[in-house]
């Protein structure tokens, strides 16, 4: 079950306990331009200890780019081990 904290008025959903990373902070990453799992773990810390957030930072980071970009949203098995390590 996620973690919620308030933020600025507005409840925020802990992704990754061990960094600490919220939705929003993947969503603005996104934004930001890191469009891929590995990117988005690289710039935000989600991911880099147990890795058991990997899946729904990916799921977080397809709802905000949306259609924008088909390619690289889908990581391969070796992505993800990037990611998590």
């Amino acid at each position: 079950m996620p973690h919620l904290t308030k933020d600025e008025g507005r409840w925020a959903v802990i992704v990754c306990h061990c960094a600490v990373v919220g939705d929003r902070q993947i969503a603005e990453a996104a934004a930001a331009g890191a469009i891929t799992l590995s990117r988005v773990c690289a710039s935000t810390g989600a991911g880099r200890d147990c890795g058991a957030c990997v899946f729904s930072v990916r799921r977080i980071l397809c709802e905000s780019v949306g259609g924008e970009v088909d390619s690289g949203l889908f990581p391969s098995p070796a992505e993800v081990d990037r990611a998590a390590s």
